[in-house]
């Protein structure tokens, strides 16, 4: 075996049993073991196993390909809120990939020798560099100073794995967008008002939200995709589309959650029910029996309670959604920085659109009213469009 070969199986056995059981209750014989390779090589390649950790914090993943996503995902636009919330959304799904080892350094901190924690500040410095020269390109001049805002938000965000990942039936908010909408809103008017206090059209921009629907034609072809993928993929899809779920809500769906017959087809998340509707986007997708869920779910042949899987019969996760969303999306046009987050978006301005009063999609969305009120103006908006099309045919 070669020496780099041998490094890199001690790096992810390190990282696995890190995540499993923390960093303190890991032995380096567990990490030899595991990689197949002698303890000696061990302490030849990293001294001892805090060195094993340094390697494991600079070599990570998310560390390393933070800079390369956010200037993948940087678009040129003068609207900084939702340049803001496009990198917490966008950094909560790396950091959800990994909330036991966020636990774990966090919690076990102060057992570590001086120099881990300083090598752990210098990623975090590293990590905070990338997100404000992304901050810089994607925000208004003057605004806040990206450096300041980029440790407020990430410090927050870490903060919210751990309480998510440690913690059941809490109360602090009502959902993940409800967390990040909250936190994007209170950052940037604190900014506004200690920064700018005499630039009224930026104090009224951290209270609107960006309403970003996708067009029809990139729904069907996103759902189209899916449908190429697999019949989980194509149930996935339709699930965001049909019934505005959030993707941190499809994780969590289980078969006794789903409530199919004849006349009705229902998901139940949380405490609320939410119709999975037939139509799409004027687009029929089977019936309330036959439709890509109940076709996914009739394909089974385990007894594993989750409505969607990967690899060992496990729940997926939201990052599991996020790298989906990205192959269904390949190839639609412009809809590289699209997020799967914008399927629920679609989907309250098509129940507008359609006829639903504010205070029942309200009930459907777990929004409140005043959340939805952008969304009521999209909806009038687009309805106004195609109002001023069918007199221009009539014509």
């Amino acid at each position: 075996m070669s020496t780099s070969s041998s490094r890199e199986r001690l790096i992810q056995a390190a990282s696995e049993l890190f995540l499993s059981q923390g960093i303190n209750h890991t032995t380096t014989r567990q990490i030899a073991n595991l990689a197949k390779v002698n303890e000696v090589t061990l302490f030849r390649n990293f001294g001892n196993k805090y060195g094993l950790l340094q390697a494991v914090l600079e070599e990570a993943p998310t560390f390393r390909t933070l800079d390369e996503t956010l200037q993948q995902q940087a678009i040129a636009t003068e609207d900084g809120r939702e340049a803001v919330r496009l990198y917490a959304s966008n950094l909560l799904h790396l950091l959800e990939e990994i909330p036991a080892l966020v636990r774990s350094l966090i919690g076990e901190a102060d057992q570590y020798p001086q120099e881990n924690r300083q090598a752990l500040g210098q990623r975090l410095d590293e990590a905070s560099h990338y997100v404000a020269r992304y901050l810089e390109q994607t925000m208004p001049s003057n605004l806040f100073p990206p450096v300041k805002l980029a440790g407020l938000l990430g410090a927050t965000l870490i903060g919210y794995i751990v309480v998510e990942s440690s913690s059941e039936e809490h109360h602090l908010w009502e959902s993940r967008d409800d967390f990040l909408t909250g936190l994007v809103d209170l950052l940037l008017k604190a900014a506004v008002s200690s920064e700018i206090p005499n630039r009224p059209e930026l104090n009224a921009m951290t209270s609107v939200t960006i309403v970003q629907d996708l067009p029809e034609p990139w729904v069907h072809q996103t759902l189209q995709q899916a449908r190429a993928v697999s019949l989980q993929a194509h149930a996935m899809a339709y699930v965001l589309f049909a019934a505005g779920l959030e993707p941190d809500e499809m994780t969590k769906l289980t078969r006794s959650h789903h409530l199919s017959d004849k006349t009705q087809h229902t998901v139940q998340v949380g405490s609320r029910q939410v119709s999975v509707n037939q139509w799409i986007l004027g687009k029929r997708y089977g019936s309330f029996v036959n439709n890509p869920l109940t076709k996914w779910l009739k394909s089974r042949k385990d007894e594993t309670p989750w409505i969607f899987l990967k690899e060992g019969d496990i729940p997926i996760t939201v990052s599991d959604v996020l790298k989906q969303w990205q192959t269904w999306t390949e190839g639609v046009p412009s809809a590289s920085a699209t997020s799967p987050v914008q399927a629920k978006q679609t989907w309250c301005v098509e129940m507008l659109t359609r006829g639903i009063t504010l205070d029942n999609l309200s009930i459907l969305s777990g929004w409140s009213p005043e959340q939805l009120k952008p969304y009521v103006l999209r909806a009038k908006a687009k309805a106004a469009l195609e109002q001023a099309r069918s007199l221009d045919q009539k014509q």
